[in-house]
């Protein structure tokens, strides 16, 4: 017997299970009837194995093999159909499952939003979000474990650069606000206030804390970092309850700040603007459809991202 079936035997085996006669197989199949018994006896030769009883005058009977085989060339051909609409599929650039790793507040802020879109639109393809910050997913979009990173970096100078090992594609600017505990009627507090208060950030060589130095050493002041942590909702947390000022990302704040429990720090006029740049890195190459659709719905998404009274921080 050979190892594997020759699949135009098998094709014509199957067309005579379902029309019941050769003849009318021949004639689905575009044959001649004497092709169509050739076939079928050559699989019977191939396996070695009687396939249908055959008795003039009378329907074709099947026997326990032929039962069988034709079940197994059902499954065969039906993964076989499915197979050929995946491939047509990844050839149009569409797949089943897409691997998006983000950081936590775009999982909580952002991307609800845009998969909510995504999923109105009827896509297909199921994402898989992981939560992931940038500096420990972009070794997996090298490797492949991720497709897609969303990505967040507060220095020019910061990872992730361009890179023959991926795609860098900014999705906007993303504000940063400087906030302190809300006060029942308080309007904004000026900068000047806050000085002698404590401030909380990241970790000493963070990349959020080194933005709000350099921030601060262009003003000609110092303030005094004594909360630590790299946790933004506990960062707001800590500012809510009155015992630090601090930068926080505008998409946690909704609307406005008052909507998150703070208020908005007044800059001076002469103030640089404050932002995080909002990158989605992938690996070189053509993507899938919805990966550009994921990354232009969170360029809009971005867009919006406006607090109240933006223009005394952002200038």
């Amino acid at each position: 017997m050979k190892s594997q079936p020759d699949l135009k035997l098998l094709a014509t085996f199957l067309a005579v299970v379902r029309h019941g006669s050769m003849a009318e197989a021949a004639t689905a199949l575009g044959y001649v009837p004497s092709a169509v018994s050739q076939h079928v006896a050559a699989l019977e030769r191939d396996l070695g194995v009687e396939l249908l009883v055959r008795r003039p005058g009378s329907r074709l009977i099947l026997t326990a093999a032929g039962r069988s085989l034709a079940r197994a060339a059902e499954t065969l051909f039906d993964a076989t159909a499915r197979f050929r609409d995946a491939a047509d599929g990844i050839a149009r650039r569409e797949i089943a499952e897409l691997r998006v790793g983000t950081y936590p507040s775009a999982m909580s802020h952002l991307l609800p939003g845009v998969l909510s879109t995504l999923k109105d639109r009827g896509h297909g393809s199921r994402i898989r979000l992981i939560d992931v910050e940038t500096d420990r997913g972009l070794p997996k979009v090298r490797s492949g474990d991720m497709d897609l990173l969303i990505a967040y970096r507060y220095l020019p100078e910061d990872p992730p650069a361009p890179s023959e090992e991926w795609t860098v594609t900014s999705l906007g600017r993303e504000p940063l606000v400087v906030v302190a505990a809300a006060e029942p009627g308080g309007g904004p507090v000026a900068l000047a206030d806050c000085l002698e208060k404590e401030w909380i950030s990241g970790h000493a060589h963070n990349a959020d804390r080194r933005l709000l130095h350099r921030w601060a050493g262009e003003l000609g002041i110092a303030p005094r970092v004594t909360l630590e942590t790299e946790d933004l909702h506990s960062m707001l947390a800590m500012i809510r309850a009155g015992l630090a000022v601090g930068l926080i990302p505008a998409t946690l704040l909704g609307g406005a700040p008052g909507e998150a429990g703070v208020r908005r720090v007044t800059l001076p006029p002469d103030a640089p603007p404050l932002h995080r740049e909002i990158l989605a890195v992938s690996r070189p190459g053509i993507r899938p459809r919805v990966v550009d659709e994921l990354v232009t719905l969170l360029t809009e998404a971005l867009r919006g991202v406006r607090p109240r009274s933006a223009r005394d921080q952002d200038g």
